[in-house]
């Protein structure tokens, strides 16, 4: 068994986000409430996980204005695969972490802002700080309703050096996350480390008449269309090949700088943990997405024909 502890010490994408003005992201200079505790133990196949969520740097001031939250401990219980499990086609999800940092905070990519505040429009409002006042801080991070911190974007100050991959934490199922830095040749560790850009482009033109009025700009997830090639990374903002941690080659995602921010889709099959369970130990609301909905995400994902996992 491994066990690793860690213990720092510090000198609307969510309701009420709705109404505050537009705004830069807050500077990121206010320890938190408490330290971060972080105990990881792999025995058994398995990466256990438990942590109280206080991140290990300073963040923005909550509750402030665009995000009216104020950050408190969580009790997180979680378990990650230490082979994952492929799944035969990328599995959407909703409501629920994208994976967990190493400093034991959440990976949360969605708003829960929507045209018209209305979920079944098909419109949702992208986690971009460019386009809504999100009440992000400097880390790409805010707080939910029930307290909980957590990233929907790079986190920066786990990202030290930029000439070379960092590994900032594990997804539900089982595979490792970096960002945004990665090796220019994806097959090869021995050349240049670059800025990995994503896939995911802006639509063009006008939006049709039953959508929001306006051009694509970048304001809605929908407003964006996976085109291979385009970037460095396949739909689910990942790729395979060697990493710092795994030098022999695995498939990993990467949490970019540019849309998608945080991958939308598993690879493999997420542990239940991160799923209704965990959303109701932490009073967070949970969606199953429907068979309507992923056949719709598919059809986001596969850009004239050019769908594929891409591993």
């Amino acid at each position: 068994m491994i066990c690793l502890t860690v213990f720092a010490d510090h000198g609307a994408a969510h309701p009420g986000h709705e109404d505050a003005p537009p705004s830069t992201k807050r500077p990121a200079e206010t320890p938190p409430p408490g330290e971060s505790e972080v105990t990881i133990e792999i025995r058994q196949g398995y990466r256990y996980i438990e942590a109280n969520g206080l991140p290990d740097h300073d963040t923005g001031r909550f509750p402030s204005p665009g995000n009216p939250n104020a950050i408190e401990a969580q009790s997180y219980k979680l378990r990650i695969p230490i082979t994952p499990k492929l799944a035969d086609e990328p599995v959407p999800y909703e409501r629920q972490p994208f994976g967990i940092a190493l400093n034991g905070v959440l990976f949360d990519p969605y708003t829960a802002g929507f045209w018209n505040d209305d979920p079944d429009s098909g419109w949702r409002q992208a986690a971009d700080p460019n386009r809504r006042n999100l009440g992000l801080d400097a880390n790409h991070g805010h707080v939910q309703p029930n307290g909980a911190y957590h990233y929907h974007g790079v986190p920066v100050p786990l990202v030290i050096e930029e000439d070379r991959m960092t590994l900032i934490g594990w997804a539900a199922d089982g595979f490792p996350i970096y960002g945004p830095y990665g090796y220019k040749d994806a097959d090869s560790s021995e050349g240049e480390v670059v800025l990995l850009e994503s896939s995911y482009q802006l639509k063009e033109g006008e939006r049709p008449e039953d959508a929001p009025p306006g051009q694509y700009d970048g304001t809605y997830d929908e407003d964006f269309e996976f085109i291979k090639g385009s970037g460095d990374l396949d739909e689910l903002n990942g790729r395979s090949g060697p990493t710092p941690e795994f030098p022999m080659g695995t498939y990993y995602y990467v949490v970019s700088h540019d849309y998608p921010f945080v991958p939308r889709f598993f690879r493999g099959v997420p542990d239940p943990s991160f799923g209704t369970g965990f959303a109701m130990a932490n009073g967070m609301e949970y969606r199953m997405i429907s068979a309507s909905d992923q056949v719709a995400d598919r059809k986001m994902m596969s850009v004239s024909g050019q769908g594929g996992i891409g591993v």
